[in-house]
């Protein structure tokens, strides 16, 4: 059995092996010419390529992205996650930020919008004080069940903005830009872990909350509340993008800090992470075995996650992901 790749060349004339490659590729758009970044399939033995089922439309994509991107145009995705952030429908949404109706759906559709109105979309999804100004300024428009829908929605994003400190609501929103997918349990560890690398490196805290000693290990209850409808499974959330362009409030040593924990005990699942906050003193010494409710209200202090993880620094390098990784391996063999 062969793994060898296999497709029809026009120019062969015969079935022969192909090679995927980096490319580029040059379109005209409004009178101006752009250069894009292609996949490629090339025939192994006349270097022609092949027509590859899929690649076109993939190549779409990829030309579609680009071009966005160098023309600062919003894309269809950002699009249908506003609709989603707010449960509003396409022409409601068109009318509340002042639009024609049907210019989302023409949007959606493939259209390219201008940049003045690509940059009213960001702002609608960045911002949820802008967004309901636009609903409250056109309410009449767009019709009493569909404010009320998207108002509702509104406000539910107000609280959650101000349900945590600013700092842990974009670090998780950072969390979630730079993971496949994340679970509850998982989120914790991870926020559990930030914390305690970042006050090593730094001498502070990256954010204010303190965790307690549940069961299942260190848990911020507020962020256990924002997402335990999610139970086990990964979390599906739009509503943080709204934080991503505040990213750049994290500064590059809060960002290297979150970066290493991804790429180190972010590899794990959270039931791993949960095994070994069980064996590290903060969890041990607070955690009330016989509390019937599985959690106690007692936190897990700065400090203690200071002075363990300070302790730790004196065999393992917390600054570097090889240390972070060595110390995980041997609370895995415990």
């Amino acid at each position: 059995m062969t793994n060898e790749r296999i497709q029809f060349c026009t120019e062969c004339r015969k079935e022969t092996g192909y090679t995927i490659r980096r490319g580029q590729c040059t379109h005209c758009f409004k009178g101006q010419e752009y250069t894009f970044d292609v996949i490629k399939a090339v025939c192994d033995e006349c270097g022609e390529e092949v027509n590859l089922p899929g690649l076109m439309d993939y190549n779409a994509k990829l030309i579609d992205q680009q071009y966005r991107e160098l023309n600062s145009l919003v894309s269809v995705e950002d699009i249908n996650t506003l609709m989603d952030v707010y449960n509003i429908g396409k022409a409601p949404l068109s009318l509340a930020l002042g639009f024609g109706e049907i210019t989302i759906t023409r949007y959606l559709q493939g259209q390219y919008p201008s940049v003045e109105y690509s940059n009213i979309i960001r702002k609608a999804l960045s911002s949820v004080d802008f967004m309901m100004k636009h609903l409250e300024d056109n309410k009449e428009k767009v019709g009493e069940v569909a404010f009320k829908k998207a108002w509702n929605a509104a406000m539910k994003m107000k609280e959650l903005a101000t349900s945590v400190s600013e700092k842990m609501l974009i670090t998780i929103s950072y969390i979630f830009e730079n993971t496949g997918e994340i679970t509850p349990l998982a989120l914790q560890k991870i926020l559990y872990y930030i914390q305690g690398i970042y006050m090593v490196n730094y001498g502070k805290p990256l954010f204010g909350e303190d965790c307690q000693a549940w069961a299942h290990g260190p848990v911020y209850e507020k962020v256990y509340d924002m997402f335990k409808c999610f139970r086990y499974d990964p979390i599906e959330d739009k509503r943080f993008v709204i934080f991503r362009d505040k990213f750049q409030m994290l500064t590059n040593e809060e960002k290297n800090v979150i970066d290493m924990v991804l790429n180190t005990f972010g590899v794990y699942s959270g039931k791993t992470l949960e095994k070994i906050t069980h064996q590290e003193a903060p969890w041990v010494e607070a955690y009330d075995g016989d509390n019937v409710y599985g959690y106690t209200n007692e936190p897990i202090t700065k400090d203690a996650i200071k002075d363990y993880f300070m302790n730790i620094s004196r065999d393992y390098d917390l600054k570097t992901e090889e240390g972070l990784n060595k110390y995980i391996k041997r609370q895995l063999k415990s």
